[in-house]
């Protein structure tokens, strides 16, 4: 069982008589490491090396040298341990329960003829968790196991120090120094039948003691029963904004109200900016790609369900973050185009902006920026916020597209990027990249659709290259003879193989840059989906399966979608519903795991599971996006539903335009689009029956719409309710 505040994670696990609370956090970083973009890393040097198939200059550009002696190739969030507490023999722990309404999780266990509870909250405004056992229980051995038990020769070939442990009446736990990070205290104390852990940096380690000593101390003095209250309100407020789902599918279901638990504990707007891992950091492994952020589809992934979940708030540490790094950015972009005014952000980074290094396809893909921007643009859309469209989405949105600029090259037909990579695809061979690649053309078209209508919200003249570029840029590589084209990923280059990165399809969705009613773009993307299914999953990772099921959801084929997740659930969870990279069992996809190696591949630093969070939010987003999503700036109602649920409805889900939508379908049929809206404004629906349609408005007004598209008036603060006329 999961419990997190956007910084703490805990997770709750065990057998026999031990239960145990495996302690992380998503900012307990080793900073050291990495490989920051330096001179001679400019787009025409990279250019001309990739353009002679100067492999040893590329890898000299990109790939650091073995670090010195006691040094790591790279940044990485540490592991730190956890907390057993052994109750003796004679006493069973039986199942654990989690009430995500409140945040409450209890494991159940018997004492001979005798049965009690152990009940566990994780406090939301401070890094504690506090736990009360009942009386029938005899009081638990609490023994430290800090993760340098488990990983003690990495951390010691790094220059880690050993745990230092410590015991008193006021705190027990250990110090955990770091070469040249601020130290971490773990400590817990333990007061009749009642026990606080938390786990707090410190200046020094005299500091981060008396932290901890100090935050322990507080909560115990309120007791669980405080704890516990102060939690379960926290929680009754954000299910009361998140938006009710009623959908006749139990495994669906299940996936969407605990991925909205999850997606709080991972990006509570008081914490940390959410990480490949999130603050759930076992303690037996190094974390798998240093649990860093991933731009080129990860984190994004990881925020999705922010947007229809009406959890915009959530999205704040995120961009907060972004913001302290312009000055890395603007260095990137100096050093990458020879330009001060562009932004430039890698696809793998610390928290502090450092490069990973090693990967220079990674490095390159300016689609990681751009994506960042139509976050911020999307964000916008959803709540109207003029000040931050202003002064942060629109001068970094400008940023982005200023390297695109310089990246593009005039050509008679128009313009052309005559180096982009598709991320991912073909790794970081010599041969990963090519003219005009999908995914780069997908996102500069979405950049410039958004900047235009940015600048003419704000009062601003668009720059007339935005409008050339979108007018003259292809929207995708095309390849096959007239009328059997299909999309590439890149000039020349088919999809070739199964991928776990659907980017050349990124078009369609997230970017959604293909012109709506346009005939020749409708057959081609047919065939590109067409010649996609057919190469199948053999080679998907976790995290892309929701991915293609969002995009089976824009052409209405919710069937595909259902069975899509479905067969995530099965095959890339285990059994605690972690959500895998790699496939749990062989036989699905051979990503981790196959005939010739049943028991599964390890990871990148031969982990032996690798969990991250992308995969679970993504699916809690698709099921958002099978009742609500939006095509062209027209909102679809069950676009994206299978044909065979026949009564679903979900209440004040938000949509583009700073509405709250709630709809109802009963014997297969929409009865109901209700529509909110605190700004005002002018909702666009594509028209869910065959003919007129009702609108009536809160004030008793009524009206008569026709079409298959419905433009309807909603005032400042209104609400309209649109039925099928009769």
């Amino acid at each position: 069982m999961l419990q997190g505040n956007g910084t703490l994670g805990l997770m709750i696990w065990g057998e026999g008589s031990v239960l145990r609370l495996t302690l992380g956090r998503a900012d307990f970083w080793d900073h050291r490491g990495g490989m920051p973009w330096r001179e001679g890393m400019s787009y025409t040097a990279i250019r001309g090396l990739l353009e002679q198939k100067d492999e040893p200059g590329l890898r000299a550009l990109f790939e650091r040298t073995a670090p010195d002696a006691g040094q790591p190739h790279r940044p990485t969030v540490l592991p730190i341990g956890r907390i057993e507490l052994d109750f003796g023999p004679g006493v069973t722990l039986q199942r654990g329960l989690l009430n995500v309404r409140s945040g409450l999780a209890t494991v159940q266990a018997t004492c001979g003829d005798r049965t009690g509870d152990v009940r566990i909250v994780t406090l939301m405004d401070t890094h504690a968790i506090c736990l009360e056992w009942d009386p029938a229980l005899p009081a638990p051995t609490v023994r430290n196991v800090p993760a340098w038990d488990h990983v003690a020769e990495h951390l010691r070939g790094i220059s880690f120090t050993p745990p230092e442990p410590f015991a008193g009446p006021a705190l027990s736990g250990w110090l955990q120094m770091r070469p040249v990070d601020p130290p971490l205290c773990v400590g817990y104390r333990q007061q009749g039948t009642q026990l606080c852990v938390a786990a707090e940096h410190g200046l020094d380690a005299p500091n981060a003691r008396e932290t901890v000593t100090g935050m322990v101390g507080k909560v115990m003095d309120g007791g669980f029963a405080a704890a516990a209250c102060g939690v379960r309100k926290w929680w009754q407020r954000y299910w009361r904004k998140v938006p009710a789902v009623r959908i006749p599918n139990e495994r669906l279901q299940f996936l969407y109200e605990y991925g909205m638990y999850k997606f709080a504990g991972l990006t509570n707007p008081t914490g940390i900016a959410a990480t490949l891992q999130g603050p759930w950091i076992e303690e037996y492994q190094m974390p798998p790609w240093s649990s860093d952020y991933h731009f080129n589809i990860n984190v994004q992934m990881c925020y999705w369900p922010a947007y229809h979940g009406n959890c915009l708030e959530h999205l704040k540490p995120l961009f907060d973050m972004i913001r302290t790094w312009t000055p890395v950015l603007r260095q990137n972009a100096r050093v990458f185009c020879g330009i001060d005014d562009g932004l430039m952000l890698p696809h793998a980074v610390d928290d502090r902006c450092t490069c990973m290094g090693g990967f220079w396809t990674g490095s390159v893909d300016h689609g990681c920026t751009a994506w960042v921007a139509q976050m911020m643009y999307r964000y916008y859309r959803y709540t109207l916020d003029r000040k931050f469209l202003r002064d942060t989405a629109f001068p970094f949105m400008k940023g982005a597209m200023r390297v695109y600029e310089e990246m593009l090259e005039k050509t008679d037909a128009g313009f052309a990027l005559p180096v982009g990579v598709s991320p991912e695809y073909r790794g970081s061979a010599m041969n990963a990249w090519g003219r005009n690649a999908s995914f780069q053309l997908a996102c500069a078209h979405r950049l410039c659709e958004d900047l235009i209508e940015a600048a003419e919200t704000l009062g601003e003249t668009p720059n007339a290259v935005w409008r050339e570029i979108g007018e003259k840029l292809p929207r995708a590589s095309l390849i096959g003879s007239a009328g059997s084209e299909r999309i590439g990923l890149w000039d020349g280059t088919d999809l070739e193989e199964s991928h776990r990165h659907h980017s050349h399809l990124a078009g369609i969705t997230p970017f959604d840059v293909f012109p709506a009613g346009d005939e020749a773009w409708r057959k081609a993307i047919e065939r590109s989906l067409d010649h996609w299914i057919r190469l199948g999953p053999a080679l998907w990772s976790g995290w892309c399966v929701p991915w293609a099921a969002m995009i089976h959801m824009r052409f209405g084929n919710g069937d595909a979608a259902e069975v899509l997740l479905e067969l995530w659930d099965r095959t890339f969870t285990n059994e605690g519903h972690g959500t895998l990279h790699d496939v749990d069992f062989h036989g699905i996809s051979l990503m981790g795991r196959s005939y010739g190696n049943p028991g599964g591949r390890s990871g990148p630093n031969n982990e032996r599971e690798i969990m991250q969070m992308d995969a679970g939010m993504s699916c809690t987003a698709a099921v958002q996006e099978m009742l609500l999503h939006t095509r062209r700036g027209v909102n679809y109602v069950f676009g994206g539903t299978p044909r065979r649920w026949r009564d679903v409805s979900f209440r004040r889900m938000r949509t583009d335009g700073a509405f709250l939508v709630s709809a109802e379908r009963a014997a297969g049929r929409t009865v109901r689009v209700v529509v909110e809206s605190r700004r005002g404004g002018t909702f666009r629906l594509a028209n869910p029956w065959p003919g007129a349609v009702t609108v009536r408005s809160a004030q008793g007004g009524v009206q008569t719409r026709t079409g298959p598209v419905l433009d309807v008036a909603v005032a400042a603060g209104g609400k309209i309710e649109l039925t099928p006329a009769t």
